[in-house]
């Protein structure tokens, strides 16, 4: 039988993981690199020397199966060929352009394409180099378009961190450091999260959007605030999917106020949830939307997009931008966002993440709805978490629980990474090209180590 082509192979361990390589790799890295940026231990990380499609090979020689996509990036599957084509022809082309003063043509192919793909009217963009400038531009565009300078964001979420991205992300651990540097501009909700609310679902989703409104109207807030900033999944939060009231009721409070809504769809976006944007599952338009990630499938590049009125806000450039960077626009990541959009569009993989995630969802929940550490699986499309706890009557996190879960699965050939605000959700994004093969695989070492607990 012919081996099957790299991409689509199932695990493969030659050398129990992390390998030698890869541990003489971590002891180099430990003494170049700051120490808070890569975790290491006597059982992670490996190092990665190749991927394509599904599937990682280590500078060891091992080979998983991947179910992080790289953060969520790479929705089209690692290195797909018609994306590395494109980035191949542009770099031959054209390698760095002026972005905001002779922009590479590609820029204006991109922008147009942007505004064709998103719902509704958004229609304008600022370019960026990565999620979470583009949160950046997202908060200085509210400022400009509303005169207020304060958001309301929710617990849970996370934006990125550059220290605007920080100051409306509700987590202690990244930003108390920085406390003393960060701008006092957001005010927190309640993110409804089904599992921990304790009067169901669309109870949660109505006692959240009155903490909203009362959050809005409390003193030193009113007036103050110009945009709602929210996640419609949150994503490193711990995949937490809202109730089906919930955004539509954001949406329905901005209308009412005179608010922006803005949505971070940089997790979410480009068919990580089943649909093109997570918005489309509850019909709800942003006033701006962040994205990034799956966008070009693996090149740093992201995009703030918004309404004529919105973005018209921002004033005409006379020579010098007010807000730009010497890479905006980088004909690569162009190139690469457009190969991307066509990719999923032509091979039909955000409705393959839909049916696949399906199945993903279905598999792990039947497998694991009675285990007594299990308190919740959930998820949209390809975006599904597993929510650890000591019992399911206390709900307590387990985040060791979680740990020991991705080494395992490490071990035996599968990459998953944890989250959620207390690292006790197991958390799979697996690329949208992933076979039934090896999602099954998968998830089958997934639910065979948690049932050996």
């Amino acid at each position: 039988m012919e081996s099957l082509a790299f991409g689509r192979q199932l695990p493969h361990i030659v050398a129990p993981p992390p390998g030698p390589a890869s541990m003489k790799l971590a002891a180099e890295l430990a003494e170049y690199e700051s120490p808070n940026v890569t975790y290491l231990s006597s059982d992670f990380p490996v190092f990665w020397e190749e991927a394509a499609g599904a599937n990682v090979r280590d500078v060891d020689g091992n080979i998983y199966v991947d179910l992080t996509a790289a953060f969520a990036v790479a929705g089209a599957g690692h290195a797909h060929p018609r994306i590395v084509a494109a980035v191949q022809a542009q770099a031959a082309r054209l390698l760095h352009g002026m972005g905001d003063v002779h922009p590479p043509a590609v820029k204006v192919e991109i922008l147009r394409a942007l505004a064709e793909i998103a719902p509704g009217d958004l229609k304008r963009s600022v370019l960026a180099n990565s999620g979470a400038e583009a949160v950046e531009v997202a908060l200085k565009t509210a400022v400009l378009a509303t005169g207020k300078p304060r958001v309301l964001a929710f617990h849970g979420g996370y934006h990125g961190l550059t220290f605007g991205a920080l100051s409306v992300s509700s987590r202690e651990d990244f930003s108390s450091p920085f406390r003393s540097q960060l701008a006092v501009n957001a005010v927190f909700a309640d993110y409804p999260d089904p599992y921990r609310s304790q009067s169901g679902s669309e109870a949660g989703a109505g006692r959240a959007l009155e903490q909203v409104e009362v959050l809005l109207d409390a003193p030193g807030s009113a007036g103050t605030i110009g945009a709602i900033l929210v996640e419609p999944v949150q994503g490193r939060g711990g995949d937490v999917v809202p109730p089906d009231d919930f955004l539509p009721g954001l949406r329905r409070i901005c209308d009412e106020r005179g608010l922006l809504l803005v949505l971070d769809e940089i997790y979410t976006g480009f068919g990580r949830t089943g649909r093109w944007f997570a918005c489309e599952h509850w019909d709800v338009v942003p006033d701006l939307m962040v994205v990034g990630k799956a966008l070009t499938g693996g090149l740093p590049f992201a995009a703030c997009i918004g309404t004529d009125a919105v973005m018209n806000s921002w004033p005409r450039s006379t020579g010098e931008a007010i807000h730009t960077s010497t890479f905006l626009g980088h004909p690569l990541g162009c190139a690469a966002a457009l190969a991307s959009i066509a990719v999923l569009r032509d091979e039909r993989l955000v409705e393959r993440s839909a049916e696949m995630g399906g199945w993903l969802l279905q598999r792990l929940s039947t497998a694991l709805r009675s285990h007594p550490n299990v308190g919740d699986v959930r998820g949209l499309g390809m975006m599904v978490g597993i929510e650890l706890v000591r019992d399911t009557e206390s709900r307590q996190p387990a985040p060791e629980l979680v740990g020991r879960v991705v080494v395992e699965a490490l071990r035996k050939g599968v990459l998953i990474l944890g989250g959620g605000i207390h690292g006790n959700v197991i958390s799979l994004s697996p690329p949208f090209t992933t076979t039934e093969e090896q999602l099954a695989l998968a998830t089958n070492v997934i639910v065979a180590t948690i049932e050996a607990f």
